[in-house]
């Protein structure tokens, strides 16, 4: 059996049942197939059944080898597209000749109804295969067949065979991307003469990135967006500062100059190439765009979640649910795409109900290697953008050299992203002429790839070569604004060597006008947070009420209760009343809440219960969104699997939303391990380093109760290290009160800053962690808890504590009657209430004061009590220092833990 006849009977029994369902329902079986069908039953009628069946088979068989080649163009055509402007294209064996279809040179004057199918009509075979060439084997590879959606397949199909090959920009079009791409080049080419050896991370190589940028931000106003947010690594930031963001080139020079001096109250500063901006940009259809690049660390990929929380925080808040209205960009690098699991993380964050944002566009500057590290051993899938497949994301590979190519790609993507709300991916196949950095030599690696990148001309070359040969513009064009930009830029940057620039902070956004930064007198006391009693019974009417028909679980229903007992008999509140009640205050605000983290809608510990489902139909009801008819909905949302990418994303949210609560919680308090980045990178720097407040929440489930080493502790001594200057709140509440006016002072101080809470698990239920309703009303953030019990004159011993801790300590107390011993909570440790504490410690003359902690020793609070605590002499009650956390032995738990409290009472 030869090749052809395997072919044609291997699809012959499932033509046989498309063309059923066909001849029942046309709409049944793909486009495609439906002119296949037609031409078929054409070729019938012409021939009879009978009288030319031979013929009519043949025919048959040929239109489907037709039409399995123009599948294996669209599907594998990526695979041979001139895509790499330096090297030449791994050899896939993509087999897209016509013998491999059963075709042969005699076929190729024949004419074939399937031609319809990309927009040929009735057409001969080589006109067929020049249309095939033209689109997928040229300058972009289309990788789009893997999408399980008909629709949007339809739809690519359309673009990449009927709008591609047609696509031809105006002159004005051609002059803008020719002006950009200068501006691009002679920005690059001007830094590296003018401040040599001084780092960079130059975009040369990649300049297309530059007018791709433009295009963008110009496209998408005209599909009804008004803000852009991007996101991008160090590389070409600089050139995207300025010749996108608008940054002027005085500031950026005088930047390379040393000029500025850090604002001292303020912070230390960063190197240029990780600082942010936003400006708002007129574009070409006479619309402003207001548009944002985040600031952001060396560590690649951390800011994409911190850009997509942006993103959804505008959506929510300034649109109105609008996605439209916000078009988040990541840019990427190959190597960090392909390596980095936070990329995963955030495309799988793409759909779900509380982190979706209308889609992502996904621009790689692929300079086909890393630091060092070449394509081959960067990753083990073909393309660094496989990661787009896991949620069906098209992608378009792109020649870096070919400007209108990737004009038309960033067209498409504005125009997919703004239809279907979903993620797209821009592979912009380039390089990087310098090394790493501009001081590194980049052929230590990579010799012969750096020897052809050495006599490449420059994309700003390339297209102007083009522009001559092919429109008859002026040979000498890109040399008069070469002349003319280098010469602005010497003006500029004379100006800045004569009359140095003043230190100018950037530039806040508008909602945070009304806040300030903090001063050492804020710390003092904290705000008035308290609530009026009937805030209290409009929440509690909606924590207690059920709609008509709902059938709760057993449990639900003596858990509402139970709450109801607690505030309308008892007068009392527990740990989860006072949460949801926080909540509830705020929502009557109209102020947003928004709470994401894993299983966070019933709470990890089963406490919260903030959506209750229906027994019998699963249907969920929130109490806390029928408190009023004017109130804010609760956004409280169950996370993926993922704390890197989440916590990134919440804060994002934070960012952009100065007068919302926005709390992460985490499972149990060290899962917060795997976004340890975004803490270090964040959390606890962002404010002096980029000069940017942030508001937000994080719960770390903290205490030790035997759980062993993985769910003890929170890490406490990790915040704490980092805690200086007004950077964060960590607090470690014993109280409900103090939970919830640690919540509403958060947007009660006239700045921002993120508040990290060791949250409870055993406490959630313990008898004696309550607060009466007098302390929500009457009330505010106690810093410091002093001892009621201990007689002051008696007191030989003060024991300092904070957390769980304190009931073990304070039961021993009463039940042995210890009125000799004194305990003092610490409640918030950081900024740390030294006023407070010394205010207490005064009461006990001639005591000793000594810390008391479930931690081992060099864990917890210890080493920073000492480090900012040195006003009094004290010593450390605790669990010996050891590697691990805690024990994973429950009867040694038990010991360790009753060997603190003895030794605290000796």
């Amino acid at each position: 059996m030869d090749k052809y006849s395997y072919i044609s009977n291997a699809h012959s029994s499932y033509i046989d049942e498309l063309y059923k369902a066909y001849k029942q329902d046309p709409e049944s079986v793909d486009k495609s197939w439906q002119t296949f069908f037609e031409g078929f039953d054409f070729s019938l009628q012409k021939f009879g059944e009978n009288g030319a069946s031979a013929e009519t088979a043949a025919i048959s068989g040929k239109e489907t080898s037709v039409r399995d080649l123009i599948h294996a163009y669209r599907s594998r055509g990526h695979l041979k597209s001139d895509t790499n402007p330096v090297r030449e294209r791994r050899k896939h064996n993509v087999r897209l000749s016509i013998e491999d279809f059963g075709l042969n040179k005699d076929d190729l004057q024949k004419s074939f109804e399937i031609g319809n199918e990309i927009g040929l009509g009735r057409s001969s075979l080589q006109n067929i295969l020049n249309k095939l060439e033209q689109v997928y084997i040229g300058k972009i590879g289309f990788e789009y067949m893997y999408i399980r959606d008909p629709q949007i397949v339809d739809w690519f199909k359309q673009q990449c065979e009927r709008e591609y090959p047609s696509h031809d920009p105006t002159l004005e079009d051609k002059t803008r991307i020719l002006s950009k791409l200068n501006e691009a080049v002679v920005f690059e080419n001007f830094l590296h003469t003018k401040f040599l050896g001084q780092k960079r991370f130059s975009l040369e190589g990649g300049e297309n990135t530059i007018p791709a940028l433009d295009k963008i931000i110009n496209h998408a106003a005209k599909f009804d967006a008004e803000e852009v947010v991007i996101g991008m690594a160090h590389r070409g930031r600089l050139n995207v500062l300025s010749n996108i963001m608008g940054k002027t080139y005085e500031e950026i020079f005088s930047e390379f100059e040393g000029n500025v001096t850090p604002d001292l109250t303020m912070g230390d500063g960063d190197v240029k190439y990780h600082l942010g901006y936003s400006s708002r940009i007129d574009t070409t259809s006479n619309k402003k765009v207001y548009v944002k690049l985040a600031p952001n660390p060396s560590h690649l990929e951390a800011v994409d979640p911190i850009v997509l929380g942006y993103a959804r925080a505008q959506v929510d808040d300034e649109y109105k649910g609008d996605v439209k209205k916000v078009v988040p960009i990541l840019i990427h690098g190959d190597a960090a795409i392909a390596g980095q699991g936070l990329v995963y993380e955030v495309v799988q964050m793409g759909q779900l109900e509380g982190y979706n944002t209308g889609g992502t566009i996904h621009i790689v500057i692929n300079n086909q290697v890393g630091f060092t590290t070449d394509y081959d051993d960067a990753r083990s899938s073909i393309y660094c953008t496989d990661v787009a497949k896991i949620v069906d994301a098209p992608v378009l590979h792109i020649n870096g050299d070919d400007p209108e190519a990737v004009i038309f790609a960033v067209s498409l993507a504005v125009e997919y992203r703004q239809k279907f709300g979903k993620d797209i991916f821009i592979d912009l196949l380039c390089y990087r002429r310098h090394g790493h950095n501009e001081s590194d030599e980049p052929k230590f690696t990579q010799p012969k790839l750096y020897n052809i990148i050495a006599k490449h001309p420059n994309p700003r070359e390339i297209y102007m070569k083009v522009l001559s040969q092919r429109d008859g513009v002026d040979a000498d064009l890109a040399k008069r604004m070469d002349k003319e930009f280098r010469s602005q830029l010497q003006d500029r940057l004379n100006d800045v060597k004569q009359n140095p620039l003043p230190y100018q902070p950037q530039k806040v956004e508008e909602e945070w006008h009304q806040l300030r930064k903090s001063t050492q007198d804020d710390f003092e006391i904290s705000p008035d947070t308290s609530v009026s009693q009937k805030v209290i019974d409009q929440v509690a009417t909606a924590l207690t009420s059920l709609p008509q028909g709902f059938k709760p679980l057993k449990q639900i229903d003596k858990l509402l209760k139970e709450r109801k007992a607690n505030f309308y008999d008892k007068k009392t509140l527990s740990w989860a009343d006072a949460e949801l009640l926080a909540y509830g205050s705020l929502l009557l605000d109209n102020k947003i809440v928004r709470m994401s983290g894993q299983d966070v809608k019933r709470g990890t510990f089963s406490h919260r219960h903030s959506y209750l489902f229906d027994a019998n139909s699963n249907e969920a009801y929130c109490n806390l969104n029928h408190i009023s008819e004017k109130q804010e909905k609760l956004r409280i949302f169950n996370s993926l699997l993922s704390e890197y990418g989440v916590l990134g994303f919440e804060y994002g949210y934070a960012m952009a939303t100065p007068h919302a609560l926005v709390i992460w919680e985490a499972q149990f308090g060290d899962f917060v391990n795997g976004a340890q980045v975004i803490l270090d990178q964040f959390i606890s720097s962002a404010y002096t380093k980029w000069h940017r407040m942030n508001g937000l929440v994080l719960l770390l489930p903290h205490g030790y109760e035997g759980q062993g080493p993985e769910h003890s502790s929170a890490r406490f001594e990790r915040y704490l290290q980092m805690a200086a200057g007004y950077n964060m709140f960590i607090c470690n509440p014993t109280t409900p009160a103090n939970l919830f006016h640690a919540l509403r002072r958060q947007l009660e101080m006239p700045f921002r800053m993120p508040l990290i809470i060791m949250s409870p698990k055993s406490l959630l239920r313990h008898p004696k962690v309550i607060s009466s309703l007098e302390d929500f009303t009457n009330n505010r953030f106690q810093e410091v808890i002093g001892d009621t019990y201990a007689t002051a004159s008696k007191v030989k011993k003060v024991l300092l504590c904070c957390g769980k801790i304190y009931y073990d300590l304070v039961d021993h107390q009463q039940k042995n009657k210890r009125k000799d011993i004194a305990i003092v909570r610490l409640e918030q440790l950081h900024p740390f209430p030294r006023t407070k504490v010394l205010a207490e410690l005064k009461k006990y003359k001639n005591a000793k004061v000594y810390w008391v902690q479930e931690e081992p020793e060099n864990m917890g609070a210890w080493s920073f009590i000492l480090r900012v605590f040195r006003e009094v002499k004290k010593d450390i009650i605790s669990r010996r220092a050891t590697a691990s956390p805690a024990t994973g032995y429950h009867k040694v738990h038990i010991q360790e833990q009753t060997d603190i409290i003895k030794r605290a009472f000796e």
